[in-house]
């Protein structure tokens, strides 16, 4: 097998006639996150004999803003790539992407995370031949492909509080102008729960999203309204037949009767219901051996937990070593 791998700094240099469809691998992230502050993406593209047969996305962000810059970048990869064909070694042109990745992205990070798996076993052999060690992490998806209307395995509590947030004056409508965006950034920025995610992006990510994203219906930003004002709001990826909750949240406190956190979530399932999604899955529900508060919220939609993976490797040898003597 006479691969070539070629990596991609620049979206310029990125071919337009790539195949695939897999968004976390797209240029069309790319060219997002290369446009937003505090992001350098990477895109590795394989090919044997001047045919693309894998391509991997990656993305290098600053984590943190009170550590030293060397050791607050993070590289993290949705799932381990994109593969074309029929007949090719998927797991041996893994292999050969995942050494080089390792290499290049260390060049400018101090961990490596591979997240959101869409199997536990994914990349196993040569992820663990690497060097990286693995923690257990839950996921959460709703099935929609076995519903007629998503409403149907939702709590009866979860249910009721739907009709009320309605019955008592929240709207819920698609975002549509730069206006509501940056009305729906702010107020995730104001409200968004640590317990949730660890960072959040920049106010200019969302208004990038709709550029590079939305308008290639790739995405979609869905906002609660209660006279007038955005109280709450969701944004949802898309690929191939799944749709994947990225950011959402509600002024709950101030606005409890209108239940915006709710809504948002109910209007992200009834979307992807529309689109013909099979699934919904929610990005960041926590580790399985402490509680999570939007895990336990989430769920109550009617989605299952499951178990999977997220694989990491750290740059200094002894800290990795360590680690990975404790998840072995």
């Amino acid at each position: 097998m006479a691969l070539k791998l070629t990596s991609y700094y620049k979206g310029k240099d990125i071919p337009d006639n790539l195949p695939g469809d897999n968004i976390f691998h797209s240029k069309d992230l790319f060219l997002m996150y290369e446009a937003a502050s505090g992001y350098d993406p990477l895109l590795i593209v394989a090919t044997i004999k001047d045919e693309p047969v894998a391509r991997l996305l990656a993305v290098v962000r600053r984590q943190a803003f009170l550590v030293p810059a060397s050791l607050g970048r993070r590289c993290e990869i949705v799932g381990i790539g994109e593969y074309f064909g029929e007949n090719i070694d998927k797991e041996a042109i893994f292999g050969v992407m995942l050494e080089h990745l390792t290499n290049e992205a260390f060049r400018s990070s101090y961990i490596i995370e591979f997240r959101n798996l869409e199997h536990a076993l994914d990349g196993y052999k040569h992820l663990r031949a690497n060097k990286y060690f693995a923690i257990n992490w839950l996921r959460v998806r709703n099935s929609l492909h076995s519903v007629e209307d998503v409403e149907e395995r939702f709590s009866p509590s979860r249910l009721r509080q739907v009709k009320n947030g309605l019955k008592n004056g929240a709207v819920v409508k698609e975002a549509e102008t730069i206006e509501e965006i940056q009305e729906f950034s702010h107020m995730l920025h104001k409200i968004y729960s640590f317990k949730i995610r660890k960072y959040f992006p920049t106010l200019q990510f969302f208004k990038l999203m709709d550029q590079w994203l939305i308008s290639k219906n790739l995405a979609k930003i869905y906002v609660v309204k209660y006279k007038g004002k955005i109280i709450g709001g969701s944004s949802c990826l898309y690929t191939k037949d799944n749709a994947y909750l990225w950011f959402s949240g509600g002024m709950t406190k101030s606005l409890s009767k209108q239940n915006p956190g709710i809504l948002a979530i109910w209007a992200a399932l009834k979307d992807a219901k529309a689109r013909g999604c099979r699934h919904l899955e929610f990005m960041d529900v926590g580790l399985p051996f402490q509680k999570h508060g939007f895990r336990t919220f989430v769920l109550h939609f009617g989605g299952k937990q499951s178990s999977t993976r997220r694989w990491f490797k750290i740059r200094t040898n002894f800290l990795n070593t360590i680690f990975r003597k404790i998840y072995s």
